[in-house]
């Protein structure tokens, strides 16, 4: 990127023809993508449901599990866990499988500060290498050893989060019989001794590790499988909690900034919004993102995870301790229930809503619309919205990056406002946002900027 004035340009767009968006995925009624040409279904059209036994046509996003895109990965445990509350000890691992697994710091990331207020949760988060899922627990006893509260976690790790959630019902049976017969641990043990995966020892163990599967891997289909205990589904909690500001974490996460969501307790919902946000920065051109780091979805922190977080570049996380806010060191972007924020000057900009930010919402509803109208006419037909939402995005993010790909290999390499505009931007809003995306990802556009003294 070449940048030309003073210390406080201001951003002409040259006037050219517009480079036509790439003939890419099309979104269609029922979260289906088809590729280029020809129009979407009218609302009127539903679309067609497909018989038992017929194969999957290549427009239908497949998710890890699917039995036709094969063992994408692998369904293995590395480790189970009950984690406890003492009133003298604190937090404490109370038993694990395998015994001689690292498990410091689990204790306070099963259990989120602030969880003695609550009756329940659950709890996605990082360890090393691995994700967890822990469930949580809070029984009232009369009993004053444990001061009228018996507080506990039930939890595995595993290389990947994307099939943690198969194992939710389980686990919050699990807390619930620890809580009420404290002590027996032998359905914890059968389920690690069919479900463990095998970590090789000896020298070579640290590249024989399970592979650690980052969520922006569209190559492989997409995004994974994730599911939510409401029957709405994450992705339209998401939309309805931050509304037009979704765009604002969208450019954010595309930037591959690290971002940092606040909320009290109950945790569980939070984890979701940090997936949801990753799902935002997905894109499927080659070429595209290999000199940035990957969005890293962390899922719950705490203060016991300053020290990693600190080396982060880009990382999605939650967390339920106000502590973090005052360590603007750790994050660029901050959110506290619906405030979106930013310490940083030069990215102030991105948390203003401009037109063309409205118009991106104003179609993404619509299109949720169609949804919700298929799944009216046909009652059998359970398109999900979750692909809605995340080839929305793909799709947008495609087609800026396919635009300014033309742009770099063209002669004059200058970006046009009709370029910005048929990225779907917003020549003006969107330019701060531009100007940062070419540098991040190292792409080579001439922007013409006037020198604000000259006429």
């Amino acid at each position: 990127m070449v940048e030309q004035g003073d210390a406080a340009p201001l951003l002409r767009w040259a006037e050219g023809p517009a480079v036509s968006p790439p003939q890419g995925p099309e979104l269609q009624a029922g979260g289906r993508a088809r590729a280029g040409g020809g129009g979407a279904r009218s609302a009127a059209e539903p679309p067609r449901r497909r018989e038992p036994g017929e194969p999957a046509p290549p427009e239908v996003l497949l998710q890890p599990g699917h039995p036709e895109l094969g063992d994408v990965e692998e369904d293995q445990v590395v480790a189970v866990f009950v984690v406890t509350f003492d009133p003298r000890s604190g937090n404490m691992v109370e038993w694990c499988l395998p015994q001689d697994i690292d498990l410091e710091g689990v204790e306070f990331k099963s259990m989120a500060s602030g969880s003695h207020k609550i009756q329940s949760d659950f709890i996605y988060f990082r360890k090393g290498p691995f994700f967890g899922l822990a469930c949580f627990a809070n029984m009232p006893v009369e009993s004053e050893l444990e001061r009228g509260a018996r507080m506990k976690s039930v939890g595995i790790l595993s290389p990947s989060y994307t099939l943690l959630y198969r194992y939710m019902h389980f686990l919050e049976n699990q807390v619930r019989h620890q809580l009420e017969t404290p002590g027996h641990y032998s359905h914890l043990a059968a389920f690690y001794e069919d479900k463990k995966g095998v970590l090789h020892a000896g020298p070579g163990r640290g590249s024989s590790l399970p592979p650690v599967y980052w969520l922006p891997s569209v190559h492989r289909c997409m995004y994974p499988e994730m599911k939510i205990t409401h029957p709405a589904g994450c992705m339209s909690q998401f939309i309805k909690f931050f509304g037009e500001q979704i765009l604002i974490l969208w450019k954010f996460a595309l930037l591959r900034k690290r971002i940092l969501i606040f909320s009290p307790p109950p945790v569980g919902i939070v984890c979701y919004r940090v997936y949801c946000c990753c799902c935002l920065a997905n894109v499927s051109l080659p070429g595209i993102g290999g000199a940035i780091p990957e969005s890293k979805p962390f899922f719950y922190v705490n203060v016991a995870d300053i020290e990693s977080l600190e080396v982060e570049v880009s990382y999605v996380a939650c967390t339920t301790e106000k502590i973090f806010e005052e360590k603007q060191e750790l994050y660029d972007v901050y959110v506290d229930n619906q405030n979106v924020k930013t310490h940083h000057d030069h990215l102030q900009p991105l948390l203003k809503i401009n037109s063309a930010d409205r118009e991106k919402y104003r179609r993404l509803n619509e299109q949720r619309q169609m949804l919700l109208y298929s799944q009216e006419v046909e009652e059998d037909y359970n398109p999900c919205e979750e692909d809605l939402f995340v080839l929305f995005f793909l799709e947008q993010n495609n087609r800026i990056f396919q635009t300014l790909l033309e742009v770099s290999a063209s002669q004059d390499k200058t970006l046009t406002a009709e370029h910005a505009r048929g990225m779907g931007l917003d020549p003006q809003g969107d330019r701060s946002f531009l100007m940062d995306l070419l540098e991040a990802y190292g792409i080579d556009v001439m922007l013409v900027i006037d020198n604000p003294c000259c006429p």
